[in-house]
């Protein structure tokens, strides 16, 4: 069975641990080699803390728990936001056996042994807390099956990562999803402030102060990790003598060792260049800039993101102005040749240039239309006035043979159908350059049809 070392706090990635059944919600007395994250951990659900959307009374969950009737339940967030604590809570109200794994370091082997422990225990009520959940494969995951369908155990599943990527869809359909959201830093403050008065549990007994400026300040750099930012608070109070106040000067230690959570192949990546996509067509250089530099400061790769310039470039940039897309390639090239960190300025440059463009997805939408059109009419075929008049057999079928030369005619408009049925599939839009365009395209329509 797994170790029995109580795990760490708010947390998601720590070792594997107790099989255990809660006698009551009591808490066990904290070992003194526990992190004050582990040590400041909640012990019933209404202590935790910063998922109001879950945890307040009346919602879904709370509601489960105080009657014992939930199924199999998949907490899915970023780390530090209390998906372990979740699942010890809900262990100790319900009084269950509680058996933890790390999908790190369990294997089929171990499963089996969990899974058979709990059908001889009907009465035990095992939750099964799985942490990463989504590092185990399809295979492991098929083999909880039978066991949640029978409710021989009660699975929580914890992970970071989007669950419809990682989790067999018939263990999700199986399962209620709940997202937690990272703290607020008023919320990771409070918990701070607690832990440095609580003598128990917490760091009250070295009497260290900290002003609520100082603890704004340290909750601001965890960046929504209370798991963090509890085991920070420690080792800066271990640091100071007894008594002593926290400063800003221990604080510049802490942020210069601060570094963003960026996984590169994981949401982060996919979630940050939608959001600096969106900045960008929205408009919103600022927003655009920030995006940018924090992809940059997770180690993105450069490349990445100038590709994503030029396609932004003709998909939501366009025809109002057209110099967008060969900058977006002149970036892209840049950054190849030139490299990091001064290629950080070319996408600088390019980045602010797409988001104060004026927008048109008028090229996007033609070649959507042009597609349907393609797939719901049957294939035109081409005018023979259009078609090549190159070789002799061509010659002696007449093709090309009415084609009206475009540069005979005024403004190079001759009166000659492109399509035996004429389809509108591009509509110019009103910003920038593409204005001019649309009152080009209407003078051309009244030079077809002699009406000028």
């Amino acid at each position: 069975m797994p170790a029995a070392d109580q795990p760490d706090l708010f947390g998601d990635d720590a070792d594997a641990s107790p099989d255990s059944t809660p006698e009551s919600a009591a808490p066990r007395r904290p070992l003194a080699h526990q992190p004050l994250a582990a040590r400041m951990r909640p012990r019933a659900l209404a202590e935790v803390v910063g998922q109001e959307h879950i945890t307040r009374a009346g919602n879904l969950l709370p509601r489960l728990v105080a009657q014992n009737r939930f199924g199999s339940l998949i907490f899915y967030g970023p780390p530090g936001t209390g998906k372990t604590s979740l699942a010890e809570a809900i262990a100790a109200e319900t009084k269950s056996r509680f058996v933890r794994i790390n999908a790190v370091m369990s294997n089929v082997a171990e499963l089996r042994d969990i899974l058979a422990a709990a059908r001889r225990r009907p009465e035990a009520a095992t939750i099964l807390f799985i942490d990463e959940l989504h590092r185990f494969n399809k295979s492991q995951q098929d083999l909880l099956l039978p066991d949640v369908e029978e409710g021989n155990v009660r699975l929580i599943g914890a992970t970071t990562h989007n669950p419809g990527f990682y989790v067999n869809p018939p263990l999700l359909s199986r399962s209620h999803l709940f997202r937690l959201e990272p703290h607020t830093s008023a919320v990771i403050a409070t918990v701070l402030r607690r832990a440095l008065a609580d003598a128990t549990r917490g760091l009250g007994e070295r009497r260290c102060a900290a002003d609520d400026k100082i603890l704004a300040e340290l909750a601001a750099l965890c960046g929504g990790d209370l798991r963090r930012a509890l085991n920070a608070l420690e080792v800066i109070v271990l640091s100071l003598p007894e008594g002593a106040a926290i400063t800003t000067a221990e604080l510049e230690v802490f942020a210069r060792e601060r570094r963003i959570r960026y996984d590169a192949d994981e949401d982060e990546h996919y979630d940050t260049i939608s959001a600096f996509i969106k900045s960008c067509r929205g408009g919103d250089p600022d927003a655009a800039m920030y995006w940018l530099a924090k992809m940059l400061a997770g180690g993105e790769d450069p490349r990445f993101i100038a590709r994503r310039l030029v396609i932004l470039a003709s998909e939501d940039v366009g025809l109002a102005d057209s110099r967008a897309l060969p900058l977006a390639v002149a970036a892209h090239q840049a950054v190849d040749f030139i490299g990091l960190p001064e290629a950080e300025l070319t996408l600088a440059h390019a980045t602010l240039f797409i988001a104060t463009a004026p927008k048109s997805n008028s090229a996007t939408l033609a070649l959507g239309a042009a597609h349907a059109a393609l797939k719901a009419q049957p294939v035109q075929t081409i005018p023979a006035a259009l078609r090549s008049k190159s070789g002799q057999a061509n010659k002696r079928l007449g093709q090309g043979k009415d084609y009206l030369y475009a540069h005979d005619f005024p403004e190079a408009i001759a009166p000659q159908a492109y399509l035996e049925k004429p389809l509108t599939l591009y509509t110019p839009k009103t910003a920038g350059a593409e204005a001019a365009i649309a009152e080009r395209l209407e003078r051309w329509k009244q030079l077809r049809s002699g009406q000028a």
